[in-house]
């Protein structure tokens, strides 16, 4: 199932995708004493911040995302995964999925709105229509930011979505061809099923909309990982089983990445 429902916030203005920071966080973070300020370790691990920069960094990104997000502690999954020295290719979506699942807004654009534009034949994206869908999406929780807000998130979000290679393009945007590469599906598809020990049916999970891909493609893939021994997958007619080979995160990494 999709992550719960979380409160929409504005905080991803602050940040967007941070890939190459989260990246350099991940590989270096630990569980800290109490006596230790976060903020001052992100600095000596980003020493170009300031130290406001590295609170801002911490509070508003690292921790929602890979400490309390769900998974829970997605950090130390990135890491086993950073461990394998992967190509960013096969990184980049692993952490959109990780950051997408903690921000709502981001979740609900990249599954709803930009997925059916997606599955429509457009493919040009724009600020000012992103500000209004925040706006109406915002009034329906209950909450109302002002426009200069709503504008600052719009860009924001695209600009985390072109990093994430969902969009492309610096100042005109537009939605890339969906390509998910089958290592990223596979470790994906484990921390559904084994991690977070979500029972939905995985061919139909939302989550895989934000890589803009139909339940169709999701089940050309599961049958491409069965061919690799990635997983075993079987299906009649609504019916699937999907299991495997492998119970950890740690020995699926491995498996899925070794050279």
């Amino acid at each position: 199932m999709p992550p719960s429902p979380l409160e929409l916030t504005s905080r991803i203005q602050k940040g967007g995708a941070l890939l190459g920071d989260m990246r350099q966080l991940v590989c270096h973070w630990e569980e800290l004493p109490p006596e230790v300020s976060p903020g001052r370790f992100v600095k000596n691990v980003l020493p170009k911040a300031t130290q406001a920069r590295a609170n801002d960094t911490y509070i508003r990104a690292f921790m929602p995302r890979f400490i309390n997000g769900s998974p829970a502690e997605a950090w130390k999954l990135c890491a086993r995964l950073e461990a394998t020295l992967p190509p960013v290719e096969i990184v980049r979506p692993f952490y959109y999925w990780v950051t997408a699942r903690a921000e709502p807004l981001l979740y609900r654009y990249a599954t709803g709105e930009l997925y059916q534009q997606a599955r429509a034949g457009a493919r040009n994206v724009s600020s000012p229509e992103l500000a209004v869908w925040i706006k109406k999406t915002c009034a329906a929780d209950g909450k109302a930011w002002s426009d200069v807000v709503n504008i600052k998130v719009a860009r924001a979000m695209l600009a985390a979505l072109r990093d994430f290679g969902v969009l492309t393009g610096s100042s005109n945007k537009t939605i890339a061809v969906a390509n998910l590469p089958l290592e990223s599906f596979c470790l994906i598809a484990f921390c559904l099923r084994v991690v977070l020990s979500d029972s939905q049916n995985l061919t139909e999970h939302p989550d895989w909309r934000l890589f803009l891909l139909s339940p169709q493609i999701v089940e050309r893939l599961l049958l491409e990982a069965h061919q690799h021994g990635w997983l075993h997958y079987q299906a009649a007619g609504a019916v699937s089983r999907i299991e495997f080979p492998d119970t950890t995160f740690d020995d699926y990494v491995r498996r899925v990445l070794s050279r």
